[in-house]
């Protein structure tokens, strides 16, 4: 309808304006439902059980409510502050004379009694610039002019170990933009740099500590149980995934194109020995393993998202039942103090529990989509209470949480190449963190072991 035809109508008079009206209404709400329909049926993000990844942030609801932990330590709890400087670490000394009062500057008398004061401070920074005299010499057994070795860098490289590291660790270990490092080293350091010279020199770093990644992932292969998680990457534009296993001494990234079980096999084969703790994705179910534990968290998320779209009383009643199931379970889990028969037969009591709960007959949509997923997964939901694992997946999303941070800066990479760069660095960084190494000391003494002996140091346990 243009301006004339509306025009039209309102000089027909009030009955032919409200027939209008009330016409375009009924167009209106039909339009609406067929969307909500085709919502639905494409998974929109209106279904509870839609990943949150494929929910358009525009969708996503903000947070309500006041926040379920409050922020710092609870009352009571000592504080967390800097340590106290010992007297022996002082390097300088400063008298500040008391000439006129600081507020009105009026004149003073002065008193015997002095204070102190401690301060820390970053010294201005200069590059040392070093000129290293090499010593040549002719080799008979190899019949060339050779040099002495210079470990204080790579082999002709103008920028010294302990620069690349630092450089590297910025924006593979915390996120910091390539454009960022450049302005850090050139305002502070006083150290000029270009992004370009930056990301060759990296490339270098990443192809002499590749073998490091490549112990990661063997010792990943021979873990006792993996945490298991995914998210979306961007290379040169184009979506990828980035593939993230960790436990509590490893961390290992894997970026590739598939988001599917090719990867696992390319990665573990057709076995894997340990066990693997992951969400519900279904490519972790084509991966053979010893055993396996799904998340108890994205269970307890998605009742409490059902929950606010569903009030049928069949709902609520499963609802309440799983959950109970799931936290008797947990209490079951942290309590010592049971003695070994008694331990048994309550997890034979969670089992039957667990079987009636699912042989149930159920009429609500929902009700049935859980029930057939606990069904899929019934031998992975109870594997926590058999073994020495934990029944969420949270050290798999908290490992993949940095790179999300990094993502959120860099906006993925711009090349295969880069992307391998990537993984490689951030397992290293990662790795190295969760083992309690300083990973600009670690790396400095392995590059400079490497220029000597041309060989990699192993990776620190």
């Amino acid at each position: 309808m243009d301006r004339p035809e509306a025009e039209k109508i309102y000089a027909s008079g009030k009955e032919a304006t409200v027939l209008a009206l009330l016409q375009l209404a009924a167009q209106i709400k039909l339009l609406r439902e067929r969307v909500d329909r085709l919502k639905r049926s494409a998974g929109s993000s209106d279904s509870p059980s839609t990943p949150s990844g494929m929910i358009p942030p525009h969708e996503k609801p903000s947070a309500s409510g006041w926040r379920r932990k409050q922020p710092g330590r609870k009352k009571g709890h000592p504080g967390s502050r800097r340590p106290r400087i010992a007297p022996e670490a002082i390097t300088h000394t400063q008298e500040h004379p008391l000439h006129a009062c600081p507020h009105c500057n009026g004149p003073v008398s002065l008193m015997a009694e002095t204070r102190e004061r401690f301060t820390e401070d970053i010294p201005v920074q200069q590059p040392e610039l070093t000129r290293h005299i090499q010593q040549v010499g002719w080799c008979t057994t190899c019949k060339k002019k050779v040099v002495s070795v210079v470990s204080d860098a790579l082999p002709g490289a103008t920028i010294g170990n302990r620069a690349l590291v630092l450089t590297s660790w910025l924006h593979y270990g915390l996120g910091t933009t390539v454009s960022h490092v450049v302005q850090v080293f050139g305002a502070h350091f006083h150290f000029p740099l270009t992004p370009g010279g930056l990301i060759q020199m990296w490339l270098r770093l990443s192809q002499i500590l590749y073998p490091w990644y490549l112990q990661i992932i063997e010792q990943a292969r021979s873990s006792a149980y993996l945490h298991a998680d995914e998210t979306g990457w961007r290379v040169n534009g184009v979506t990828h995934w980035l593939w993230c296993f960790c436990n509590h001494r490893l961390t290992c990234y894997l970026i590739h194109r598939c988001r599917g079980s090719p990867v696992l096999a390319a990665l573990f084969g057709e076995l894997f020995s340990g066990i693997l703790i992951s969400d519900f994705w279904s490519a972790y179910d084509k991966l053979q393993s010893a055993a396996r534990q799904v998340c108890f968290v994205h269970l307890f998320r998605e009742l409490e998202k059902v929950a606010k779209v569903n009030q049928n009383p069949e709902w609520l009643a499963f609802q309440k039942k799983l959950a109970r199931f799931l936290r008797d379970a947990l209490r079951l889990d942290k309590n010592d103090a049971l003695d070994d028969p008694d331990r048994t037969n309550r997890l034979l009591r969670l089992h039957q529990r667990l079987d009636d709960l699912l042989a149930a007959a159920y009429q609500d949509p929902h009700c049935k989509r859980l029930v057939a997923r606990l069904k899929k997964h019934r031998e992975h939901i109870l594997t926590f209470l058999e073994a020495d694992i934990s029944a969420d997946n949270n050290h798999g999303e908290r490992e993949i949480r940095p790179a999300v941070i990094i993502r959120k800066n860099s906006y993925g990479n711009r090349s295969q190449q880069g992307a391998e760069v990537q993984a490689v660095m951030m397992s290293i960084y990662r790795t190295l963190k969760l083992r309690g190494h300083d990973p600009l000391e670690t790396i400095a003494a392995a590059l400079k072991h490497y220029v000597k002996t041309r060989q990699l140091p192993p990776l620190p346990d």
